[in-house]
Formats: structure tokens, C-alpha cells, sequence
């Protein structure tokens, strides 16, 4: 479970509930309202039912799983496989990456390695893998916008419990020590919807949609490498240009320990 993501909502909540707490005449049980939760999120649901066909909404539940999910993506050790492959391809030629295949656990680069082993021409390796990497982030994208949908209507479904209470509240003008309960009941529903949209919907959707882009510079990674790898491109070539990919703080922190990493030599003093 990737902690952060919950970490967030639970410190959101926490601060919410301490504001709260510390106003003057703050009650936490004056801000729960039964009718307000069925508007605010009965209200979310219905219109995203009704956006959306089915098919597509049975992937929300997936949707939010992959938010609270740790996925770590590591483009250097991405980077030293590739190089691993193309020393490989170097010295034996391509045909023998058929047996360094069972040792990918990446699928994309499983499937990119058979298709250079298969002897496909480049520029169909290129054409399949990235149609690969498109449908990707179209899978994606529908997903994160459902989400966003979702960011939509819970503030103006808030807004509606608003315009009932106030409704209700003016009608029972006559009885005055009703109106300021009345009142704080009728925003109540605003204050859900804005929470709902701030603290849940548009951050999932925001880290979604940073999950697909670390995920599409992996892939693009990959592609890039193996179509230098087809291509018999130097390993150190090949090496110089997938670090393009990653910041030089990074190229520097893994040559510094990379550096560290090599045996200490004795120096020999002069005339022995």
C-alpha cells in the first residue's frame, strides 16, 4: 500500500477536525447531517452513473485501488537492464536475447525484446509499442475522468443541500431561534462538497495522472533503448542517451555510488 496517499487524507481530515475543535463553540457533531451526506454523496454517484456507461464504471473501484497502490519505478535500474541486453546482443548477437527473455519480468520489454528477436523491422517495433503506450494512457485517462467528474459534482451537489435548507429555512421565518441552526445546516452540505472535491477526488485524479506519466517515460525509456539496441548502437552510447531521461542529480548520485563501490588501490611508494 503506497502510505502516502492515505497519510494524506487522514492528516486533511485531522486538520479539518482540529480547526474545528479549537473554534470558539466548535462541535464536531454539529457538522454531521444525515440528509446532507445522502445529497452530497448519493447526488455524486447518481451523475456519475449517469455519465458514464457501465462498462467503464465498473473500473472506478481498479481505479482507486492503483491510487492507494505502491508502484515504484526505477528508471536506472531500468537503464542497467538495457545495457545488460545490449552487452549481451553485443557479443552474441541478437538472436541470443531469446534466453535472456525468461529473466524480464517487465512485460513491456519482454514483448519489445522478442519482437528484435523475431528480426521485426524498426520502425513496426516503434509503431507497435508505442500503440502499446497510447492505449495505456487512454485506459488511463478514462478512469481519471470519472474521477474528475466526480471533483465536478460533489461542490455543486453541496451547493444544492444549501439551496434545500435555505428553502426549508425560509419558509419557518416566523420562529426565529430556528434560523441560525437551520442556517449552519443548510452549508453544511457546501462544506462536504467542498471537502469531498479538495481532500479526495482532485488529489487521486493529480496523482493518477502522475502515476501514467511516470509509467510513460518508463516505456518510452525502454523503447529507446531497444530500438538502439536493434539498431547496434555502442552500450555506452546507448547508455549516454537513455540518462537523458533522468536528472543529473541522479546521473550523479549513482556515479558517486558507483565510485564508492570500487575496491580502494594500495599506492606503492617511489623506489620499490
Amino acid at each position: 500500500m503506497e502510505k502516502t496517499t492515505f497519510a494524506g487524507i487522514v492528516a486533511g481530515l485531522a486538520c479539518i477536525g482540529i480547526s474545528i475543535l479549537i473554534g470558539e463553540g466548535g462541535e464536531l457533531g454539529s457538522f454531521g447531517d444525515l440528509p446532507s451526506v445522502f445529497i452530497v454523496f448519493g447526488g455524486t454517484v447518481a451523475s456519475t452513473i449517469v455519465s458514464y456507461p457501465g462498462t467503464i464504471l465498473k473500473s472506478l473501484t481498479t481505479v482507486y485501488k492503483t491510487a492507494f497502490k505502491k508502484k515504484e519505478i526505477d528508471l536506472q535500474k531500468d537503464i542497467d537492464l538495457i545495457i545488460d541486453i545490449a552487452n549481451v546482443a553485443r557479443r552474441e548477437g541478437l538472436l541470443a536475447l531469446e534466453d535472456a527473455v525468461v529473466n524480464i519480468d517487465n512485460p513491456f520489454l519482454k514483448k519489445g525484446v522478442m519482437l528484435v528477436v523475431d528480426g521485426a523491422d524498426p520502425e513496426l517495433i516503434k509503431n507497435i509499442m508505442e500503440a502499446e503506450i497510447y492505449f495505456v494512457q487512454e485506459r488511463h485517462a478514462k478512469g481519471q475522468a470519472i474521477i474528475d467528474s466526480m471533483a465536478d459534482y460533489a461542490p455543486a451537489y453541496g451547493m444544492i443541500g444549501t439551496l434545500i435548507g435555505l428553502i426549508n429555512m425560509l419558509k419557518n421565518l416566523s420562529d426565529s431561534a430556528a434560523l441560525g441552526p437551520s442556517m449552519a445546516v443548510a452549508l453544511v452540505t457546501t462544506f462536504y462538497g467542498v471537502v469531498l472535491a479538495n481532500l479526495l477526488f482532485k488529489p487521486i485524479s493529480k496523482k493518477l495522472k502522475f502515476m501514467t506519466a511516470a509509467e510513460t517515460q518508463e516505456k518510452e525509456l525502454l523503447l529507446e533503448g531497444l530500438l538502439s539496441i536493434q539498431d547496434g548502437e555502442n552500450p555506452r552510447i546507448i547508455k549516454d542517451k537513455l540518462y537523458s531521461f533522468i536528472s543529473r542529480r541522479e546521473i550523479k548520485k549513482v556515479e558517486e555510488g558507483k565510485e564508492s563501490l570500487k575496491p580502494e588501490t594500495e599506492e606503492i611508494p617511489n623506489g620499490q
